[in-house]
């Protein structure tokens, strides 16, 4: 399907989109909070990197993290047009990942990034439970 509008006016669109949260990934993450009975967890809390979710008590920060928007290849996506772009800006967003993680492991926090393809599947991590004195079992 042709696009309606020239490269430069679509990616001044594309520009002004502002991200609203990843709201499908995040809603699932409190479902598995609740069901796991996880307790302590704190939206929009005022830590480098913007964490989904942190345990403030625990010193542990936890990111729901877009599988295509992070580089994690349960799907093995690839855009197929502007692929350089999009090359590029995955890079970009693991290098940050990476930055954050350093960070905020530096100031003693535990960091858990779990991908939505994990969380489509019910799936939290073992080590995440333990961090939280939960049975993984």
């Amino acid at each position: 399907m042709a696009d309606n509008f020239t490269k430069e006016v679509r990616s001044n669109i594309m520009r002004a989109v502002k991200s609203k949260g990843n709201k499908s990934t995040e809603k699932k993450l409190i479902d598995l909070f609740k069901e796991k009975k996880l307790k302590g967890w704190r939206r929009n809390f005022p830590i480098f990197g913007k964490p989904d979710f942190v345990f403030p008590k625990r010193k542990v920060a936890v990111f729901a993290d877009g599988c295509f928007w992070h580089g994690h290849n349960c799907r093995n996506l690839s855009p197929k047009s502007n692929a350089e772009y999009w090359k590029t800006k995955i890079a970009r967003n693991q290098k940050r990942d990476k930055e954050v993680n350093k960070c905020l492991k530096e100031k003693g926090w535990s960091v858990f990034r779990i991908f939505e393809c994990k969380l489509k599947r019910s799936i939290l991590p073992k080590d995440l439970l333990r961090k939280l004195s939960i049975n993984s079992a």
